[in-house]
């Protein structure tokens, strides 16, 4: 059993009393191993649900078979240990998992079963007792879909609409010629509140991925979605597909479009883009940008706030972004004539020659967070991230007169890189940038035997691709005018904070300490603590933490040669 360890820190804050973060670990338990998420999914008063998925195969595809997710739930008391977990494999008798749904003071468990005779795909829900994690009830059927063809696909996700007192299913049969999508609603009887609205649109389904649906508060669909074109290849006759701009659709509660809002900059190319809805508030579009295509940096930052509802944005600011804007730490303490002096000059001399040189920031920054502030700004957290595969084979020699055979294993590499952190204030001027460098290497084996297992992370709407990677990356826990960025590097790190700095590589995270930059977000000052070494507990996963109120819920895994998976639940509450 793990001891319950409490560690503090000194948080950043506009008031004179400072604010501290207490984490709090509970004792280890057992999940099965394979696990390619863990979540902390809810909490009320009686405890904390978590959900830990694994690989399925997913029956009713036609051409081949294909990885789905399924799932155990676990609920742990108040006091951080378990209380029970089911995998639900008896009650399903055939069925297969889709989710587990809260909804209001309830818990669901959704199944489908698939009708080869038919070809229709019909959803269930089964109420859990939350107490004892046992079926309360018998499934009852929510909705079906039917195929024209065996050759289609049908997809859906159960999700809320903006106040969360509404289940909508949002639903597609794909290979067909046009994009047609359905959204419903249900009350919390898992019963059908009014018509469904059908939407489709004029791209090719190759051109358009789904990549969000807002169900906002006037009852209108926001439909968010990537558009792509076609491109001439290096080789003649060769054609992909490459990123053209967001698509962004208001369809009120008939279906008719009532606006498009169009994120493209004129004489520039879009790098990344991410789309977001800030709860109770607007949604948020930001881009960057390249002034060359296929360039290999961001020369700019496009924001754009919308509002739901009608479409209309709000405000808009395009800005230019380069190293010279990057904020300067200031030490008042630094004294001239000891040795960390001398490196702590050599450091600002590296972030002055940085920043004299107008770069712009690495083309792998990706859009993370947007943290509404008090005085109607906005904080925008981005991270350098690179994803790629690679493969290897191995001869092994045969005996006995055997041949021998070649092994191939294929791994995915995850790298996440500096922080980026900036303020935009309520008339769209940038306050303050600043980069926290960090080096993040993750690899996980996808496969390895003969040949290939056909795994393919690519996501959408309705496929959100394998929550990996698991130690790499970062958590958020916002604050009082104050943010906690949680993550885990090389304790030898402990010192870095701002471009120039020398800084390790992490790729063993079991050796690992967990830090906390702790971020003022009206003054962008910004200081950095240990709050423990994942020595001490199974490896902290910051990036797949949980914000349940003013808590962030870490999980620590531990993966072992023989036996089952060691699991553990920290809580980390500001005061």
């Amino acid at each position: 059993m793990i001891k319950i360890f409490s560690f503090f820190l000194i948080i950043l804050s506009i008031t004179a009393q400072a604010q501290t973060a207490n984490v709090t670990w509970g004792d280890e338990f057992k999940l099965k191993k394979g696990s390619t998420d863990l979540e902390v999914i809810h909490t009320d008063n009686t405890g904390i649900y978590l959900k830990e998925s694994h690989f399925a195969l997913k029956s009713y595809f036609v051409i081949a078979a294909t990885v789905r997710e399924s799932a155990t739930l676990t609920k742990l008391g108040t006091d951080l240990q378990e209380q029970y977990s089911n995998n639900f494999n008896k009650e399903l008798k055939g069925k297969e998992y889709e989710s587990f749904f809260f909804f209001k003071n309830k818990l669901f468990l959704l199944a489908t079963d698939y009708s080869k005779k038919s070809q229709t795909l019909t959803l269930f829900a089964a109420e859990i007792d939350k107490a004892s994690g046992e079926l309360s009830g018998d499934f009852v059927e929510v909705s079906n879909w039917q195929k024209d063809d065996k050759k289609e696909d049908i997809s859906f996700k159960a999700t809320y609409n903006s106040d969360s007192t509404k289940m909508v299913l949002v639903s597609t049969v794909e290979g067909r010629q046009k994009n047609n999508y359905e959204v419903r609603q249900f009350d919390e009887k898992m019963k059908a509140i009014g018509k469904p609205i059908a939407i489709t649109n004029e791209f090719d389904p190759k051109t358009f991925v789904l990549e969000d649906i807002i169900y906002a508060s006037n009852g209108n669909v926001v439909m968010v979605g990537r558009e792509y074109e076609y491109q001439e290849g290096k080789k003649k006759k060769s054609k992909y597909l490459d990123f053209k701009n967001y698509n962004i659709r208001i369809h009120d509660n008939q279906g008719k479009q009532v606006n498009e809002i169009n994120s493209a900059i004129n004489a520039k190319w879009l790098v990344s883009t991410k789309v977001m809805q800030i709860p109770a508030k607007e949604l948020v579009l930001a881009a960057f940008y390249s002034d060359e295509k296929r360039g290999r940096e961001v020369n700019g930052m496009l924001v754009q706030r919308i509002k739901p509802e009608t479409g209309e944005i709000i405000s808009t600011s395009q800005k230019t972004i380069n190293t010279s804007m990057i904020s300067t730490i200031e030490d008042d303490n630094a004294a001239d004539d000891d040795e960390d002096s001398r490196k702590e000059r050599k450091e600002r001399d590296k972030l002055e020659k940085i920043q004299n040189e107008e770069d712009g920031f690495s083309r792998y920054m990706r859009f993370r967070n947007f943290i509404y502030t008090a005085d109607n700004g906005l904080v925008i957290l981005a991270e350098k991230y690179n994803s790629y595969t690679y493969t290897t084979s191995t001869y092994s020699a045969g005996s006995g007169g055997m041949g021998g055979r070649w092994t191939t294993t294929t791994y995915q590499v995850y790298e996440c890189g500096d922080i980026m952190m900036s303020k935009i204030d309520a008339v769209g001027n940038i306050g303050w940038l600043n980069i926290v460098p960090k080096q993040q290497r993750e690899v996980i084996q996808t496969s390895s035997g003969h040949s290939s297992s056909g795994i393919s992370l690519s996501f959408n709407f309705f496929r959100g691709g394998f929550n990996w990677p698991f130690y790499a990356g970062y958590g958020v826990l916002p604050g009082n005018n104050s943010l906690n960025v949680v993550f885990n590097d090389h304790k030898k790190n402990d010192n870095v904070l701002q471009l120039g700095q020398k800084v390790k590589k992490i790729s063993y995270f079991g050796k690992s300490d967990c830090f906390a930059i702790n971020l003022n977000t009206i003054t962008g000052k910004y200081t950095r603590s240990s709050l423990f070494s994942n020595k001490d507990v199974p490896t902290a996963m910051p990036r797949l933490s949980s914000v349940l109120g003013k808590d962030m819920y870490l999980i620590g895994k531990e993966d072992r040669l023989l036996g089952k998976t060691k699991i553990a639940i920290a809580r980390l509450s500001i005061k």
